[in-house]
């Protein structure tokens, strides 16, 4: 086999399996233990692969609460408020944005009480401006991934 798109197909075999040893990854991608495990280092050092972690369904563990926060900031306290939402171990993902809103969070919680306390502990936080928060209802796509595409 050529080498021609490996790392994307790499990529794609951990998709599906991250615990693949470097051997089954070797013999699908049809190249050397030891190639697979250079490309496999070349791909963490350079960032591609930030590390291996499970899928846990947040929900099974009793956090049926997904709320979507949408914050206006204060001048320029944008970076400590996202690291501050950072540092909050139910915030799932922290982003800033565009448009109306600066930052968008989004936190898995118990319950509505769980989620009530963190908001009222962000309403008093002088930085933030305005908020509205939506409680999701259903996960119609969560935490997907896409495979990369892989050229002919």
């Amino acid at each position: 086999m050529t080498y021609e798109n490996l790392d994307a197909k790499l990529v794609n075999e951990l998709l599906g399996d991250g615990r693949a040893s470097l051997r089954s990854l070797a013999e699908e991608l049809d190249v050397s233990v030891t190639t697979v495990s250079n490309h496999l280092t070349d791909l963490e050092e350079e960032g591609v692969i930030g590390g291996y972690t499970p899928l846990v369904d947040y929900d099974e563990l009793g956090y049926d609460v997904t709320a979507v926060l949408q914050l206006k900031v204060e001048g320029n306290a944008l970076p400590d408020l996202t690291d501050r939402l950072r540092e909050h171990k139910q915030m799932v993902s922290v982003y800033e944005v565009t448009g109306d809103y600066d930052v968008i969070a989004v936190g898995k919680f118990r319950d509505t009480d769980d989620m009530n306390y963190l908001i009222k502990e962000l309403l008093g936080d002088a930085d933030i401006k305005e908020s509205s928060t939506s409680v999701v209802l259903n996960a119609a796509a969560e935490n997907e991934q896409f495979e990369l595409d892989v050229e002919a």
